[in-house]
């Protein structure tokens, strides 16, 4: 494996990383970084204000699948 790639790798997984812990503490806006103004955003939007918790959830679904 070349250091370009390893490079690649890294940055991809600290990308994850930080949209994860964006995730953690401002659900809807890790979603639309990770998908845009989707279904996904707004029904995270609902989600968060119905409680923290199931928008918290969904966020983390929402960027760890990808």
């Amino acid at each position: 494996m070349s250091t370009h790639t390893q490079g690649q790798n890294s940055d991809s997984l600290l990308g994850d990383l930080l949209r994860i812990v964006l995730a953690l503490f401002l659900p809807p806006i890790a979603v639309l970084l990770e998908v845009g103004l989707t279904k996904h955003f707004f029904l995270n939007i609902i989600l968060t204000l119905l409680g923290f918790l199931p928008g918290l959830i969904h966020a983390v679904w929402v960027v760890a699948r990808r």
